[in-house]
């Protein structure tokens, strides 16, 4: 039988001491300066944050590499300074990997495997990989979760909510309770490998007419809560492709919006996570999906908005945008708010919508979204504010991180045409028979 690892009082006391020294320390600086009057070092505060973090494994990292697509979520200097927390941190030791296998699948756990690697392939904040192979020769990667992670994520998350608060004394633009509520619910689902691997199950259903991605298969009689094994996936990073033929760079960045859009709009169903980490490139250019922690399923409605948003903005409906807005989970929205949030959706959508091959982004800046995310966050700041919706939060994401990938790759393709190609005929029944369907196939809950 598994040890138990739930979420501990002892584990989320040594969390807290861990970080909530620092960051109570920064909170308490910074009300000081507001008290006496004193400008706020936000550079020395987001520093000192990324300090006392980056030795950390675990969800705060995650939580980073989620906030920083969120206009206006934290301060640019904030953004910056959890972003810059490696996202591969160090293995933990063979002593560790001992134990978590033989707790997962008993003391014998060696003789599953004809062969297991000692030094961990990859390492990320909530676990670390193992390559292996079967008795039949098959080559695996076994995902092993870190001790305490239900503690840590309890913890991390309680500690995020103070980080917003010390935000919220200075900037009140954005109203961050769904958005802690969103990045809450997506952390504890991560802890699950059950359900990652049911996850991994449905995103192999939906893109098996998909030859340019590639989905791992699980390993049923090796996998548990807290360990992963699935089929080895080999392939490269994705920086490696940056300087390659346009032609090879064009079909990467093709493969990688099929892994993204085809799920979203034919069945519902986000990968909110495009990190850098959750996927590698074959010899041949297609593209492996590795990570499925953080996927979110929408109803038929949610997409049509969706759909109506990118209407809006091609036919210049600002009646529609409306209507989108208020899908979504947008409320009591003010004219001058509507064209605060239109500015961010014109230039989201504004690529989907141009009938040419171009770049996704043609402003060479250099990083996506960043400067018009700066222009909305000071019209919501004089506007009063704004909650955005827990949806919000993966779709952004999403959206961000994509175009993030498709400047390094420096594609040109004809974005509106891909689009055009995937909602001509959508239609939100058939949608909801298909998504049904598919999750009661591979066994994952419905829409959140």
């Amino acid at each position: 039988m598994p040890e138990r690892e739930d979420d501990r009082l002892s584990g989320r006391v040594r969390r807290y001491a861990r970080v909530g020294t620092s960051v109570g320390g920064i909170a308490a600086r910074m009300a000081g300066q507001r008290y006496l009057g004193l400008p706020a070092d936000r550079e020395r505060n987001a520093e000192e944050l990324r300090r006392a973090l980056g030795g950390l494994k675990g969800p705060l990292m995650k939580v980073a590499q989620l906030l920083a697509t969120v206009p206006g979520g934290l301060p640019d200097e904030y953004a910056e300074a959890l972003g810059a927390l490696q996202s591969r941190a160090p293995a933990m030791g063979w002593g560790f990997v001992k134990r978590r296998m033989a707790a997962e699948l008993g003391p014998d756990w060696r003789q599953a495997f004809a062969e297991f690697e000692t030094e961990a392939a990859a390492a990320a904040s909530l676990g670390q990989v193992h390559r292996a192979a079967g008795h039949d020769g098959a080559a695996l990667a076994c995902k092993l979760q870190y001790p305490d992670m239900a503690s840590a994520v309890a913890a991390d998350i309680r500690q995020l909510k103070l980080i917003f608060a010390v935000y919220a004394r200075y900037d009140r633009a954005i109203d961050t309770a769904e958005i802690h509520a969103e990045i809450a619910a997506r952390l504890r689902e991560e802890l699950d490998y059950e359900r990652e691997a049911r996850h991994m199950a449905l995103y192999g259903a939906m893109l098996e007419d998909e030859p340019g991605v590639h989905v791992p298969v699980v390993e049923p009689g090796l996998s548990t809560k807290r360990l992963l094994t699935m089929s080895w996936l080999g392939g490269a990073p994705l920086l490696e492709f940056t300087d390659a033929p346009a032609k090879r760079r064009n079909a990467i960045a093709l493969h990688m919006f099929n892994a993204w859009y085809v799920p979203f709009y034919r069945y519902g169903v986000l990968h909110g996570d495009p990190h850098l980490g959750n996927y590698t490139v074959r010899p041949d250019g297609a593209v492996n999906l590795l990570d499925y922690g953080c996927i979110r399923v929408f109803g038929g409605p949610f997409v049509q908005g969706v759909i109506d948003l990118y209407h809006a903005v091609r036919d210049d409906d600002r009646e529609l945008a409306v209507h989108a807005y208020e899908t979504w989970g947008f409320s009591d929205l003010s004219n001058e708010m509507v064209d605060a949030l239109n500015i961010w959706a014109n230039y989201i959508y504004g690529p989907l919508v141009d009938d040419r091959t171009r770049l996704i982004d043609e402003s060479g800046s250099g990083r996506f979204g960043g400067a018009v995310a700066a222009k909305v966050h000071r019209e919501i700041r004089r506007l009063g504010g704004v909650t955005p919706p827990r949806e919000f939060v993966l779709m952004d994401r999403s959206a961000i991180g994509l175009g993030s990938v498709f400047l390094h790759l420096k594609a040109e393709l004809n974005w509106h045409r891909l689009v055009e190609a995937l909602i001509e005929e959508f239609d939100a029944v058939r949608l909801a028979r298909r998504q049904g369907a598919a999750l009661e196939r591979c066994g994952v809950p419905e829409a959140a």
